[in-house]
């Protein structure tokens, strides 16, 4: 118990310490002391100019999105290099689109099954009654057969 209470209050300690030098005052704090106002940096465009994002050469499926998402109106409005943001968010407003699409397709083919299977109710024709016919069919086929075999071997037998 001694133990647990000892390894405790230092784990808590270490905590303390952390906090302590996380929040501890350094050079930057001092200045809200003195009567010279910061300079905020603003990076130059030489500064930046490296981590922007190279033009994109689009595809002709990218061209086809591009057209299809409402960006530009024909193929040969699009620019040779095009940002990739901008085939991005066409591509994923192609993407709601074809969603949208396939929502409007399963509604309309359950609405579809629906009527197809009150239609075929009204006909009183229904799986179980096929089954049944085709059980029948096939065993008049069976009996043909077997009457046909038998109807051989009597004539062989003669």
């Amino acid at each position: 118990m001694i133990f647990n209470t000892i390894t405790r209050s230092r784990a808590a300690f270490g905590t303390f310490l952390g906090q302590m030098q996380r929040f501890a005052p350094n050079s930057s704090s001092w200045r809200s002391l003195c009567s010279k106002p910061q300079e905020a940096s603003v990076p130059t465009q030489a500064q930046t100019a490296g981590f922007k994002m190279p033009g994109y050469r689009p595809t002709e499926m990218d061209k086809k999105i591009l057209v299809w998402s409402g960006r530009f109106k024909s193929k040969e409005q699009i620019p040779e290099h095009v940002s990739f943001e901008m085939i991005d968010a066409a591509r994923n407003k192609v993407r709601v689109k074809a969603c949208y699409i396939m929502i409007a397709m399963t509604i309309g083919g359950c609405i579809a099954m629906v009527i197809m299977g009150k239609q075929a109710a009204g006909r009183h024709d229904n799986l179980t009654s096929r089954n049944m016919e085709r059980k029948a069919r096939l065993r008049e086929e069976a009996k043909k057969e077997l009457e046909l075999e038998a109807s051989l071997t009597e004539k062989k037998a003669q």
